[in-house]
């Protein structure tokens, strides 16, 4: 029964992590388009591109990298950072996982190394410096096969390949005569022409020249005087014997790799940073500065893609990645996000092709998370306000066989959407009961309503609302649902919200009807229902209750204002905060009566406030008064929010909690009844910005400015659970170590007692083993079966056991016992066993050099004592036979005095 007693705990586990991955630079892909290796800051990340998965993180030397690649077998990772070293990685790979182990660190050149190569066979490395130097490296040996030397102009492309053999009869004719003049016919293929031969190596360099590299000859076997510009693109098609230049001189060359001459020049109009051939070569891709993917006819020059508008400046590319063994194409953008694009057939070579638009985009970063919303009547997706112009929605459901989420998604965190239309960073963000409308307030001083319709495919502004003098700080939709039954419940993405509100910098709040039908371009036809100034600072949070009724301000004047929703006007001020006020949360309508500071309090009528002063208040609408105050913060309160109120029949275990997000980076769960800290939930190394409730499930949803997003997962009951387990299994662990000892199962009992961590038992038992009347014969300890048990402990047990023994030689009445069993192991293990222990709880060698150094302090001291004593006892001994010898004089001395032996006196 003590086991179901067991106190209720809340526990909150991290269950996923949606953690940036890219922070700019370079990225690689394997041949099997399964790992894809990123660079973020000073430490490279390797995820599987197909499931969304994190892998590992590949920790720098504390610089920048530079630059990395994979080889294309995936066998390999090359990471160059700005502290001028080059460290070679190999990736063991298994089911689940993959594993990178530091084979080799290197200082390739005396400059940092901004480009990298592999050639296809995943055996030779390409390294170029901003020196102008090229060399050549054996990854698996780790040595230099040929050095390049060029002029002192930064090295912008490389790229290794081979030249048909079409390419090099001429050259093959001269080889093979040279070659029959000797006997030796190592390296050559069955036409006659060596193997080395038609390696090759292009390099490409800031001055906008393109050197050709004979790895055989060792020689430059072509100068390729072209562009006047960075060149940032090199590939070669065999097929079509055509190597392809581009760079930021907005042109493309196609070059005859037999004579080394330009077949085409063709100005494209912008900085191309990428460029490479497709499928078989008859197609070229060029990816730049425009943002826009294009695709042009390798033989004529020809572009097939439409003409496209220029992206937005962030949307630019700044570089991309193909391999012909891939099917899709990946750009960079400028704002780190990677866009996938299908890769068309060369059966399009001579049509028209419509503008390519990605197939998927991920997200390098997610920047600041400002603030976030479940969206969906599933609550399958989240919106995300991150530091920028648009509002990224991502998935938050796994796939799973028979599910059907309104979002389908390959992965967890996987991007959906952009909703683009700001003009500059949103602030603020919120969604209807439905989720299928999304409110967004932003700097460019305007808020947008937006239709997020998955299905099909569709996410639209619905209406732009414009109006206020200054940024858009906080908005807000009514939260209740309609009546169950009516068209707008069952059909809420043809039934828009009724109403939105607004607060803004400039101190004023705004009630705005939502229209009908989408008003796309005609912002002067939505104009306030009113406007109040309402505050005397800028405005932080907006809520509207369940009942939309009343709503809520929280502003920098450190008060937050309650307002009827119809009138526009102020029902109560809330004061009592010592700085502004961040964030303002109503109690959901099922909220209990709750006990404050003075007395019980109708639930229904609280406020949750979060402030600058690092506290947390709630407060009494009845009255406006503060009814309790929660603090444990170090840092400002930035978002509060209610968790799902347990139901009638759980209430007297579960407590009601609420959760704050501040910017020490923490996220607290308190108990509303008694104010006290409840958890503590930390992944994060930033401010938690934006927090939220997943109404069914109890989630916990945290974003923070270090680009992070942690799902906490309600663990509290399988807490429950797992803790009445291990409280009924330990009681019948130590019922069944009770009956070892009483029919003197030492072997059993010991076990037993190591096993439940019983220190008073264990000595006990040791103490009837070491004092035993009828010892076992040749036994160290006493006993043979208890002889077998030391002999046979797990490294963690046997921890445990050496921490009892060095307290227990503490003390002079145990250390016998301890110095017994001490010396049973010592004759039971080797040396390097006992030094060696590879122990969780020793938190590395150093406790585990505590606890030996105690024991041979004490087990000296033991020793020492015993020593003194042997000394001691030779002086009893000693005095013991002196007195032996004066025995007989003392007995004839005693007698005489008894008058038993006559004197005789003489002189």
């Amino acid at each position: 029964m003590a086991a179901n007693k067991a106190p209720f705990k809340t526990t909150f586990e991290p269950s996923e992590v949606i953690r940036p991955i890219f922070t700019g630079g370079a990225i690689a892909l394997e041949n099997g388009a399964r790992i894809l290796a990123t660079t973020l800051g000073e430490d490279a990340v390797l995820t599987d591109i197909k499931t969304g998965k994190h892998i590992t993180t590949v920790e720098g030397d504390g610089e920048l990298i530079s630059t990395l690649t994979l080889t294309p077998s995936g066998s390999h990772l090359i990471i160059c950072s700005r502290s001028q070293a080059m460290r070679i990685y190999s990736l063991k790979k298994t089911s689940d996982s993959i594993e990178p182990q530091l084979l080799r660190t290197l200082k390739p050149h005396t400059t940092p190394v901004l480009v990298l190569a592999v050639d296809r066979t995943s055996t030779l490395l390409a390294t170029g410096g901003t020196d102008g130097s090229i060399k050549v490296w054996d990854i698996n040996g780790g040595y230099v096969t040929h050095t390049f030397r060029g002029p002192s102009v930064l090295v912008s492309a490389l790229h290794f390949f081979e030249l048909a053999e079409t390419s090099t009869k001429s050259d093959a004719s001269k080889e093979n005569r040279k070659r029959k003049k000797s006997n030796s016919t190592d390296g050559v293929e069955s036409e006659g022409v060596p193997s080395a031969a038609r390696f090759r190596l292009a390099s490409g360099s800031q001055d906008g020249k393109v050197r050709i590299w004979d790895l055989h000859k060792r020689s430059v076997v072509a100068n390729l005087d072209s562009h006047v510009s960075d060149v940032r693109g090199l590939d070669y098609s065999p097929t079509q014997n055509t190597l392809v230049t581009a760079g930021r001189d907005k042109t493309i060359r196609w070059w005859d790799t037999r004579s080394w001459k330009a077949r085409k020049v063709v100005p494209c109009f912008e900085l191309v940073e990428a460029v490479g051939f497709i499928g078989n070569g008859q197609l070229t891709y060029t990816a730049g500065s425009n943002g826009r993917l294009r695709i042009w006819n390798t033989e004529n020059g020809q572009e097939l893609t439409k003409e496209q508008a220029p992206s937005p400046e962030v949307e630019a590319f700044v570089g991309s990645f193909y391999l012909p063994e891939l099917s899709f194409i990946v750009c960079v953008q400028v704002d780190h996000t990677l866009s996938l694009f299908d890769t068309p057939s060369d059966a399009h070579a001579s049509s028209q092709l419509p503008p390519p638009e990605p197939f998927r985009r991920i997200s390098g970063t997610h920047d600041d998370i400002i603030d976030l919303r479940y969206l969906l009547p599933d609550h399958s997706a989240l919106a995300l306000a991150t530091n920028s112009e648009d509002i990224r929605i991502v998935s938050v459901t796994e796939p799973k066989p028979g599910s059907q989420p309104l979002v389908s998604s390959e992965y967890f965190g996987q991007d959906i959407a952009l909703l683009k239309g700001h003009q500059d960073i949103i602030l603020s963000l919120d969604a209807d009961w439905s989720g299928h409308w999304v409110a967004t307030g932003a700097k460019d001083r305007e808020a947008r309503l937006w239709r997020v319709d998955p299905a099909n495919n569709s996410y639209t502004c619905w209406a732009t609302f414009s109006g206020h003098a200054e940024s858009v700080t906080a908005v807000a939709l009514p939260r209740s649902p309609p009546a169950e039954g009516s068209k707008a419940y069952a059909d809420p993405l043809s039934h828009p919200p009724s109403f939105l509100i607004t607060g803004s910098s400039d101190q004023t709040i705004k009630k705005w009807e939502i229209p009908r039908e989408p008003l796309q371009g005609a912002k002067s036809a939505i104009r306030a229902v009113y406007t109040r100034k309402a505050h005397d600072k800028d405005i932080n949070a907006i809520e509207i209750n369940y009942q939309s009724r009343l709503f809520a301000s929280a502003s920098q004047d450190k008060t937050v204002k309650i307002w009827s929703v119809e009138e526009g006007e102020v029902q109560g001020i809330l004061r009592g905060h010592r700085r502004g006020v961040w964030s303002v949360s109503f109690a959901p309508p099922t909220t209990p009566v709750l006990q404050g500071e003075q007395g019980s309090v109708a639930g229904k009528g609280i406020i949750l406030t979060g402030s600058g002063d690092k506290t947390l208040k709630l407060w009494n609408l009845a009255d406006y008064t503060c009814i309790r105050t929660f603090e444990g913060h170090s840092h400002t309160v930035l978002k509060v929010a209610w968790l799902n109120i347990p139901p009638p029949e759980e209430r007297s275990k579960k407590p009601i909690l609420c959760a704050s997000a501040g910017g020490d980076g923490l996220v607290k769960l308190w108990d509303v009844n008694n104010g006290e800290n409840d958890c503590t939930l930390d992944n994060h190394e930033d401010r938690v910005w934006a927090l939220a409730v997943h109404p069914d499930t109890n989630m916990i949803v945290s974003g923070s400015g270090d680009s992070t997003v942690t799902f906490w997962k309600d663990t509290s009951s399988e807490t429950q659970t797992a803790t009445n387990e291990a409280a009924l299994k330990r009681i019948e662990q130590e019922q069944e170590l009770e009956n070892y000892e009483y029919v003197g199962a030492y072997r059993e009992a010991i076990t037993m007692a190591l096993q439940l961590n019983h220190p008073r038992k264990l000595q006990s038992l040791f103490e009837r083993v070491v004092n035993s009347r009828t010892p076992d014969v040749d036994s160290l300890s006493g006993l043979k079966a208890v002889d077998e048990v030391l002999a046979s402990l797990s490294d963690d047990q046997l921890f445990l056991l050496l921490l009892r023994l060095r307290d227990w030689n503490t003390n002079a009445r145990t250390a016998p016992m301890a110095q017994r069993i001490l010396w049973t192991l010592v004759k039971s293990y080797p040396a390097s066993r006992l030094s060696g222990l590879n122990v969780k709880g020793a938190r590395g060698q150093k406790s585990l050099k505590e606890v030996l150094n105690a024991l041979k302090v004490y087990t000296e001291r033991h020793y020492k004592r015993m020593e003194e004593l042997v000394e001691e006892s030779f002086l009893v001994e000693y005095t013991l036979q002196e007195m032996d010898s004066l025995a007989p004089a003392l007995t004839n001395m005693k007698l005489v005095e008894n008058g038993d032996i006559d004197v005789v006196m003489t002189s």
